[in-house]
């Protein structure tokens, strides 16, 4: 008797554990399902809230597993206006050999703005024509097709660092900005001080090229820190700042695509510069020219990638 009781013992246990296990495995799968819908939802948003054509929307280089380029823009805008581009950097990403590049262009370089048939500085062309002109502005300057954009305002810069729960950063020099202190080496920062971080010009040695470096490198802290430390908290947090804050044509399907396919390409990117010059005009404006030369090298370098 005692063997038959042991036996249905074993036989409740196992049940109470199967059970167990299947709440578990059905709750996981909601769980699983409803973050896939929520994530869909968000990009869908941002999708929908991008005013650009249906031709420039309607890109498939990320699903087809091309090179691909991205341009990344950081407006800083006041209530009511359209702003301007204070960040403008190009990231282009080769799968196939696993190799990118990411260039900042200087927010006043003077370059042709693509449909207004003008010279200006090319943070302009967003506050001309929005995402889609500063789109045909970079590729006319740089002389290679832009896929995708992704825009956002600075409180979105700030809200993703902190949803992240801070970022670290390698800093090459030591100074102070806003109240904030950067020493040299490994430096934690957090969404107001991150802003500080990459916006702080005037004290760089190298000047606004000093600036470009600490943007780009701010920008790879946010995706590497966005793969490698992930929670349900932390992605919930991105989706409500992403949903309020951000624009882009890139879909979701994409990004998937993009985070995995491509991931090795983005940490073996090169940084590109292009040299040049400043001053002010006859107009009294500053401007900044980009040298012939060096832009020529550059734009070579990205037509190698993006083929």
């Amino acid at each position: 008797m005692a063997r038959h009781k042991k036996k249905s013992r074993w036989k409740k246990v196992l049940a109470i554990t199967l059970g167990v296990l299947t709440i578990f495995l059905v709750a996981g799968g909601l769980f699983v399902w409803s973050m896939y819908r929520d994530v869909n939802e968000t990009v869908t948003k941002v999708n929908d809230n991008l005013e650009i054509s249906p031709e420039r929307k309607q890109v498939e280089t990320i699903e087809q597993k091309e090179s691909v380029s991205v341009l990344l823009l950081g407006i800083d805008r006041r209530d009511g206006e359209q702003g301007r581009s204070d960040s403008i950097i190009v990231m282009t990403l080769n799968p196939t050999t696993d190799e990118g590049a990411m260039l900042s262009i200087p927010r006043d370089t003077k370059t042709e703005i693509v449909g207004k048939g003008m010279n200006d500085k090319i943070n302009h062309a967003y506050a001309f024509g929005g995402a889609e002109m500063a789109m045909n502005t970079v590729e006319g300057l740089l002389d290679i097709p832009i896929d995708y954009v992704v825009e956002a305002d600075m409180e979105a810069f700030t809200e993703v660092v902190d949803a992240l729960g801070g970022i670290t950063v390698e800093n090459s020099f030591a100074f102070s900005s806003d109240g904030y202190n950067y020493p040299i080496g490994q430096v934690d920062l957090n969404g107001a001080s991150a802003l500080s971080y990459a916006r702080m010009r005037y004290d760089d040695p190298n000047g606004d090229f000093g600036r470009q470096e600490r943007q780009r490198a701010v920008v790879a802290a946010i995706v590497e820190k966005g793969r490698s430390d992930f929670s349900v908290d932390k992605v919930t947090k991105l989706l409500d700042v992403a949903g309020n804050r951000a624009k882009t044509n890139i879909e979701f399907n994409e990004l998937v695509t993009l985070s995995t396919d491509y991931m090795k390409a983005f940490r073996n990117a090169s940084t590109l510069r292009i040299e040049g010059s400043g001053g002010l005009e006859s107009d009294g404006i500053y401007y900044w020219n980009p040298d012939a030369a060096s832009l020529a090298d550059v734009q070579t370098e990205l037509q190698r990638l993006m083929n």
